[in-house]
């Protein structure tokens, strides 16, 4: 966790990719594997720009309805 934000996620060192679900022309959205109870997200675009964060059970829904 971020000790200058309670309940945030220290983020620094995340290994970010692509995600699978991208549908390209510029359109990347990056994910951060290997957080025990979340799925960081975030616009490739846009790296130091604002991350979201999703539980697991809601990005499986999240990408559930992409496919």
């Amino acid at each position: 966790m971020n000790s200058a934000h309670p309940g945030t996620p220290d983020l620094i060192g995340a290994r970010w990719r692509t995600s699978t679900y991208s549908g390209g022309n510029n359109e990347c959205v990056e994910v951060a594997p290997k957080f025990p109870r979340l799925v960081p997200v975030r616009d490739s675009k846009r790296p130091t720009g604002p991350v979201l964060a999703f539980g697991h059970a809601a990005w499986r829904t999240f990408i559930s309805e992409l496919l």
